[in-house]
């Protein structure tokens, strides 16, 4: 009887060590993927985001225009990005960190377009106002502490 209870004992025991072992694996689990979306979200940023909304202007007028602003990295000039706003190529210069945005060096090529003007002239005079990012699944948030804000949409998913 007496060896009964010591082997029961002993199995006892192997399987509380087992369930702390495989709880230290699944909680190092779990924080490498945390560290690793954190680092992707970075990634994330940089692709070609399509303006969906901003002032007064319906997401119909937007996808007419075509608006977008393209944050994909370009070796040569790493914080330079391009945005479209309905006629004019526009050039600028960003920086991202952990939610805080600088933009600066907003400028764009000099043609007239009838009716395409509007949103490229008030996209132009606020992007260098944008201080935060925020992504949430597909979509891009540029704000600033006015509560301005500027939505868009993975190129992708639109």
């Amino acid at each position: 009887m007496n060896l009964d209870k010591r082997l029961c004992k002993v199995q006892s025991m192997k399987f509380l060590q087992s369930i702390g072992i495989l709880s230290l694996i699944l909680l190092l689990g779990i924080s490498c993927k945390s560290s690793n979306q954190s680092i992707s979200g970075m990634q994330n940023l940089h692709k070609k985001w399509m303006l969906v909304e901003y002032k007064d202007f319906t997401k119909p007028e937007l996808v007419k225009l075509e608006a977008n602003i393209d944050l994909t990295k370009n070796a040569e000039s790493p914080h330079r990005y391009t945005a479209k706003m309905g006629c004019n190529g526009m050039f600028f210069t960003a920086e991202f960190n952990k939610g805080k945005a600088k933009f600066s060096g907003v400028g764009s090529t000099m043609m007239y377009c009838d009716g395409r003007m509007k949103l490229e002239e008030l996209f132009g005079k606020d992007l260098p106002n944008m201080n935060q990012y925020k992504i949430e699944g597909h979509f891009l948030t540029l704000s600033n502490s006015n509560g301005d804000k500027m939505k868009f949409v993975e190129q992708d998913w639109d």
